[in-house]
């Protein structure tokens, strides 16, 4: 895939997740663009990139850039996507696809008229154990789903000195637990059951009302380092935790709780999947391992190995049984995905990756949480596309 230029928007923490990605993929990386000349020259120095991009109009006028990566913070998605799209670019943005759903709606219909391949990295479906829960649905052998109950939680913003971007409605939008975590989950419940929410009853809360904001932007995650800097208060309106519950199209239930807040940990997305033939769990601290549940015969533990998983799930896997795979390996597996249908160049065919539109079916769900949860009732999902 090295014919195939790729240019990365975002230096903070995802953007260089997403060059070491694209390198293992096998997918030449041209350069990256920071929010400062300073943080893409530094980006691209220890990253060992070729070229620190000045501004987005160098990338879109670049012959040798085929796809643009989109790795800002989430109000920058829906007008880089548009640009990028408009200017023959591939794009494989970070979600929120964008801001709200008439946004995203936009997306959907520029991507399906550009003939170009248009994703969302939803990278948790490339674990190789929820392919392969996946792959179990698809088969029958859990049969009718009853039930997916599970939870995504994280601690780095237990306190209220812990800060980012993410925190403020105005940069990412007025879900943020939720639709920065959650939507992994609840994208992740879709992808392996095929089942599509109906209708939401969520409970949100803020834990602090008011946090303490560094003068000076800190990164995400990194702000643990136990040095002193000068801080000021500042409201905040997005949730730090919450609980939705779900109904699906067929009759099946869900639940989820989401939290940014939960100490010790760190990022931990967990759910299980109960049907008429069985039940499956899965723990993202524990991914190489697969619990399988039976009410006649003796529960099963999967760990990861190619030799053991279906036929669809082994070209995901890279390494034996006993060698581990995790979050960096999914970012790898997603892009190869993306990039091998690219060079297919049949764009009518099926997807193999998240899409705009799988994107849009998140922010829909989202627009109907907050709904939920400001009306304090139960609220119906809108079909992508109405809105």
């Amino acid at each position: 895939m090295q014919d195939i230029g790729v240019a990365v928007v975002g230096a903070g923490f995802i953007g260089p997740v997403h060059v070491e990605g694209l390198r293992r993929a096998g997918v030449n990386v041209t350069g990256i663009l920071g929010v400062s000349d300073d943080e893409s020259n530094t980006a691209a120095a220890h990253l060992g990139l070729p070229r620190a991009y000045r501004r987005f109009e160098e990338i879109l006028d670049s012959a040798a850039v085929a796809a643009v990566h989109i790795a800002t913070p989430n109000r920058l998605h829906f007008a880089l996507a548009r640009q990028a799209l408009q200017a023959g670019k591939h794009v494989l943005c970070e979600k929120p696809l964008a801001m709200n759903s008439r946004e995203s709606a936009e997306l959907v219909a520029l991507a399906a008229q550009s003939n170009l391949a248009a994703g969302v990295n939803y990278n948790i479906r490339y674990y190789p154990l929820c392919l392969q829960m996946r792959e179990m649905v698809r088969s029958g052998e859990v049969g009718r789903v009853f039930s997916v109950c599970g939870s995504y939680v994280q601690d780095w913003l237990l306190y209220p000195t812990d800060y980012n971007w993410r925190v403020l409605a105005e940069e990412g939008g007025d879900l943020r637990a939720v639709a920065d975590i959650g939507t992994h989950w609840l994208d992740l419940i879709h992808a392996i059951t095929g089942l599509e929410v109906e209708s939401v009853c969520a409970d949100l809360a803020t834990v602090h009302p008011v946090r303490q904001r560094p003068k000076g932007e800190v990164e995400t995650f990194s702000g643990k380092s136990g040095r002193v800097i000068a801080t000021e208060p500042v409201e905040i309106n997005t949730e730090d935790s919450g609980c939705i519950l779900l109904r699906f199209a067929g009759g099946g239930r869900g639940c989820l709780w989401v939290s940014q807040v939960t100490a010790g940990r760190k990022n931990c997305l967990r759910l299980e999947l109960a049907g008429s033939g069985g039940a499956m769990a899965w723990n993202s601290e524990q991914p190489n391992e697969l619990w399988i549940g039976h009410r006649e015969r003796a529960n099963e533990l999967l760990l990861r190995d190619p030799a053991l998983v279906y036929d669809a799930v082994r070209p995901y896997i890279s390494f034996p049984g006993g060698h581990n795979e995790g979050f960096p390996d999914t970012f790898k597996q997603c892009f190869r995905a993306f990039y091998g249908y690219i060079r297919q160049g049949d764009f009518a065919a099926p997807p193999t990756f998240p899409t705009f539109a799988d994107g849009h079916r998140e922010i829909v769900l989202c627009e109907a949480i907050l709904a939920s949860h400001r009306q304090r009732q139960w609220v119906p999902v809108a079909a992508a596309g109405e809105r």
